[in-house]
């Protein structure tokens, strides 16, 4: 029998695309063969995984977990929304959301390399999938908020599978206060999020080039007046969209709390957890936002899932 090297299995991964502990198990099959195991992959479907790997995946789930005082949330993408209701890729999602929340591995790159439940990677995992459910899969990311005391709520829209839709939401709530109370208003928070797509906690958290982008658009539209004049519509517009976009500013939209913003809402809310509450954070993932995705009809997307 070879002898079957690292670099062996290196150069197998490679070739194949297929996990490293299924390449070394190839290896082990046929005695070191280099042929044979990539004979071997093939049939068990597994070398089709670097095929797929350039393929847009911009469906498949995000999810949100919460234990104890710490949640996380990551997006896991896919090539197209039927994959969203494969059990195996539902089960693959939770394990990594899992991963990431045992791990506290929030950076892709870190994750992937975490030890998956069932052995191997993350990165391995993912790799079985692909060849398992025929489409490239992608961890895109993942992210975690904790408090020392307090809660952290979570809701997802477009559910799925329980934790995994369409849009995932974590909202960190720190106070002594009565934890029920609490746990309640982190969810009302966290489905107002979802709803209202806040984009910072309060003004000071916005991103600059967001604001000259909304500076150059009332630029634009108010073209041809005074400069001075000018100015002061930039100022005031900015102060009106930063209370638009900020979190803290908004006027929830939450049926409990309607008509008042939510530091309001939080505020009201101090008197039945009986204890101040200051919320932490909050994170928002909503499926395949930003990517770029080759349209394409109906029928086109089921020729391709079904030439595999």
């Amino acid at each position: 029998m070879a002898a079957i090297t690292a670099a062996l299995v290196k150069e197998l991964r490679e070739s194949t695309g297929a996990g490293m502990m299924d390449c070394k198990a190839a290896l082990t099959e046929t005695d070191g063969n280099f042929e044979a195991a990539v004979d071997w992959l093939r049939k068990k479907g597994l070398s089709k995984a670097a095929k797929k790997a350039d393929r847009v995946a911009a469906e498949g789930l995000v999810a949100a977990i919460v234990a104890g005082k710490t949640g996380v949330v990551v997006e896991v993408n896919s090539e197209t929304d039927f994959v969203s209701r494969n059990a195996d890729f539902q089960t693959l999602v939770k394990n990594i959301a899992d991963v990431a929340l045992s791990s506290g591995k929030t950076e892709a790159a870190e994750l992937a390399t975490a030890a998956y439940p069932t052995g191997g990677t993350v990165a391995e995992a993912i790799t079985t999938g692909i060849a398992t459910i025929g489409e490239n899969l992608t961890l895109r990311r993942a992210a975690s908020l904790a408090v020392s005391d307090g809660v952290v709520g979570r809701y997802v829209h477009g559910q799925v599978v329980d934790g995994q839709g369409k849009i995932a939401v974590i909202v960190a709530l720190e106070s002594t206060g009565d934890k029920e109370v609490l746990a309640k208003l982190a969810r009302e928070i966290a489905m107002h999020v979802a709803s209202a797509n806040p984009q910072a906690m309060e003004a000071a958290g916005l991103d600059p080039a967001l604001l000259e982008r909304e500076k150059n658009l009332l630029r634009e539209k108010n073209a041809g007046k005074p400069a001075n004049v000018l100015e002061k519509i930039v100022e005031s517009g900015i102060k009106t969209y930063a209370k638009e976009v900020c979190l803290l500013d908004q006027v929830s939209n939450h049926p409990e709390h309607a008509g008042k913003i939510i530091a309001q809402a939080v505020k009201e809310v101090e008197g039945k957890a009986g204890a101040p509450i200051a919320i932490k954070g909050f994170v928002r993932y909503a499926l395949g936002e930003g990517i770029e995705k080759a349209t394409s009809d109906f029928a086109a997307e089921v020729a391709a899932a079904a030439k595999g």
